[in-house]
């Protein structure tokens, strides 16, 4: 054990792993609902760790901290300058309303107990589950006139405030949202969430044949025609049509006459006896051929490559267009959609869901369909493992140095630090890929690991280098501190419902994904969904929570300004 520890102590690179590595394990534990979280059990298991009195290089932190608020900024970016538009502007005006309560509240409730700077910021961190406060915080702290000694206190109180109050943060965020919400707003949301459905076409698409959820309802199957088929002696155009007639789009891809297999043409004449081969929803398929033909094994007419693409939107052609608008453009014959994500958040399928710019839609059909509607709605997302670092390293860079100038107001020196610069310029340069996307990606995976494993890291060196005084700091604040961030999380909150529901009159599962998104809590966001049985909450989700992302972090500079 000694050498475990005298080990770890020289190689302090180890103790951050170690640190990382029980967190994430710890961290996919529930009791019931409840999960401490990834974030918070990296946390703890590094003040654990830093009982040890393991010394680590602020530099370590600092870099990785850089590299997680440039990926926050670009996941958002889009979103964010789209928000500015006409349409989204109450949504954005809406989530900096939220933000300013989310700032005014834990620091109203830390003068009230006499909180200092470095508790109250724990506090908003916590109470308002966003973790990278943690970081502007105690980078504004160092920029203070302050005594080296009290500025290390000050910081090391953070985590403890933090840990102490996300608790209810996330759990009580999900709660009030997803059980008090709809009560003070209306009771029955399941139903609202069904009309709204409806307002969006949800009454036209039922299980629409061209829109699927989930990729094993789309299928491509083999029918004979019989002599008593009203596709006898019709044209495939004539068909498709009669069947889209019935709310039914299906697709002939191919036909078998005798040896011969046909590429599909809509001038082409349907014969008894020949062989199709359908593409569209299984359930449909499944009512099709108990009616109407018989299904038959055809390996070789169904062996044609079929392409399942995500289409990065930004031509103009369907910008602001509603998923039925598109669904009838021509070259959308035999395409099928499959998804959409908004800001990485999955968006109800529905016919009057509209698309905006830097949408990503999932389609599936045969591959020069397919390769021909992305000519004309986007740029396609193929798979890749290569992430342009040229462009992430100049965004880094450029965002550190906006974050370094410093004006004076009042003789008190101001700047956003490195850390604000790096989420502003994440901004920026999110927007840009949106606008030219020929450059500068990120693939999932690699934004996966600059937002999560960046995060996670800083937190890790944060619990370690923090772990002397955290025991002895949590002392100090005591129980009233969990009661005080409880406070902080729910008073801003319930003042959001009822703000987005009778001065920005939002339909009320609209005003409930509004909440979520302005603070940030995807946690939050998931069980509301659950709770009205509808992917709806999400059009309110995405504008809010780019503003409430971006608004709370600077809150982490702001409310060290104020209380100095």
């Amino acid at each position: 054990m000694d050498w475990i520890i005298t080990t770890l102590k020289d190689y302090p690179e180890l103790a951050v792993f170690l640190t990382l590595s029980l967190g994430y394990f710890i961290g996919k534990f529930k009791i019931g609902s409840f999960s401490l979280g990834t974030v918070t059990s990296v946390l703890l298991v590094g003040v654990l760790v830093g009982q040890l009195d393991i010394v680590i290089s602020p530099n370590v932190k600092s870099v990785f901290f850089l590299m997680f608020l440039f990926a926050v900024g670009y996941s958002v970016g889009p979103q964010f300058f789209g928000g500015l538009k006409k349409d989204g502007l109450p949504q954005m005006l809406y989530a900096a309303v939220v933000c300013v309560l989310c700032l005014i509240c834990p620091y109203l409730i830390g003068k009230i107990m006499g909180y200092d700077m470095g508790l109250t910021s724990g506090m908003l961190a916590g109470s308002q589950t966003i973790s990278a406060v943690i970081g502007v915080a105690s980078d504004t702290i160092n920029q203070l006139n302050l005594p080296a000694d009290q500025k290390t206190a000050l910081i090391n109180k953070i985590p403890v405030a933090y840990a102490v109050t996300y608790i209810f943060g996330t759990a009580g965020s999900a709660w009030l949202l997803a059980s008090i919400g709809p009560k003070l707003l209306g009771g029955n949301l399941v139903e609202k969430a069904k009309e709204l459905e409806i307002q969006l076409g949800g009454d036209a698409i039922g299980d629409d044949p061209s829109i699927a959820s989930a990729y094993d309802r789309v299928i491509y199957n083999a029918y004979q025609i019989s002599g008593h088929s009203y596709a006898n002696n019709k044209t495939v155009a004539e068909v498709e049509n009669e069947l889209e007639r019935n709310n039914r789009r299906l697709f002939i891809q191919r036909i078998r006459r005798g040896k011969e297999i046909i590429d599909a043409t809509p001038e082409f004449v349907i014969k008894e006896n020949d062989v199709v081969a359908l593409g569209g929803r299984r359930e449909y398929m499944m009512n099709y051929v108990a009616v109407n033909e018989k299904e038959v094994l055809d390996i070789e007419l169904l062996n044609f490559p079929v392409e399942v693409l995500s289409i990065l939107i930004v031509k103009k052609e369907v910008i602001n267009k509603t998923i039925a608008d598109l669904r009838h453009l021509k070259y959308m014959h035999g395409v099928v959609v499959r998804s959409l994500k908004r800001s990485g958040i999955q968006m109800p399928i529905l016919p009057n869901t509209v698309l905006q710019k830097g949408d990503m839609i999932e389609l599936i059909g045969i591959k020069r369909d397919v390769d021909q509607v992305a000519t004309h709605i986007g740029y396609p997302d193929r798979p890749t493992n290569t992430t342009d670092m040229a462009f992430v390293g100049l965004g880094i860079v450029l965002g550190g140095l906006l974050g370094a100038l410093t004006i004076k107001v009042g003789g008190v020196p101001i700047s956003l630090s490195t850390s604000g610069g790096a989420l502003i310029s994440g901004l920026f340069f999110g927007w840009l890929r949106g606008q030219h996307p020929t450059f500068g990606r990120i693939p999932e995976p690699a934004l996966w690991i600059m937002n999560n494993v960046g995060l996670n890291i800083f937190i890790a060196v944060v619990g370690i280098t923090a772990g002397p005084s955290f025991i002895v700091g949590f002392q100090e604040a005591g129980w009233g501190l969990f009661i005080a961030g409880a406070a902080a999380t729910a008073i801003p909150l319930i003042l959001a419902l009822f703000i987005g529901r009778y001065i920005f009159k939002f339909h009320p599962i609209i005003t409930l994904g509004c909440a979520a998104g302005a603070r940030t809590t995807t946690a939050a966001l998931g069980a509301l969904q659950d709770a009205v049985k509808s992917k709806t909450p999400a059009l309110g989700y995405t504008v809010t929570y780019a503003v409430g992302n971006t608004l709370l972090i600077i809150w982490g500079v702001v409310i060290i300004l104020i209380m100095s």
